[in-house]
């Protein structure tokens, strides 16, 4: 199965390069195939050659702006406060492991049926497709029934890479 992903992979990079897409490369040498629209802050693939340490990082939720209290849930504001507050809980994360979003190479985002998909898009493409960091992630995003937080509108999960 492994070897047949591969082989999908590479064959999607051939034809790709051959529709006119990249195969980008970032400084680690992790390849990503980027889709015909540029404006979208994710790869449509990407490949990690050996030789590299992977990091799998956990579903990270917001921070409350409000704790709960007198029975009440926390409070974490709307979409976009709560993907800044995700993304920099992440971060922390990263920092700690010394990698950054640059070496982030999947993410699974899980939405709460409440949340903005265009405002979570909005804040992820400040960290992800830009001039100072140009690596984007493969990328799932799904809309769940429920987070494990009842007020909490999104948690996301990466899969980051460094060279040995």
């Amino acid at each position: 199965m492994k070897s047949l992903i591969n082989i999908a992979f590479l064959g999607t990079c051939a034809v790709g390069i051959l529709a006119g897409a990249t195969c980008a490369a970032s400084a680690q040498g992790v390849q990503r195939l980027y889709p015909p629209n540029s404006g979208v802050a994710i790869a449509s693939a990407t490949s990690v050659p050996s030789g590299y340490v992977t990091y799998y990082l956990s579903g990270a939720l917001p921070t409350p702006l409000k704790p709960p209290a007198a029975g009440k849930p926390p409070e974490f504001g709307d979409t976009t406060v709560q993907t800044r507050s995700v993304l920099n809980n992440l971060k922390a994360v990263m920092d700690k492991l010394g990698i950054g979003y640059g070496d982030v190479v999947a993410a699974h985002v899980f939405l709460d049926p409440k949340a903005d998909v265009a405002a979570m898009n909005k804040v992820w493409s400040m960290e992800f497709g830009t001039a100072a960091q140009p690596n984007k992630p493969a990328r799932a995003t799904v809309y769940v029934h429920a987070l494990v937080v009842p007020t909490a509108l999104l948690e996301v999960e990466f899969t980051a890479v460094k060279k040995k």
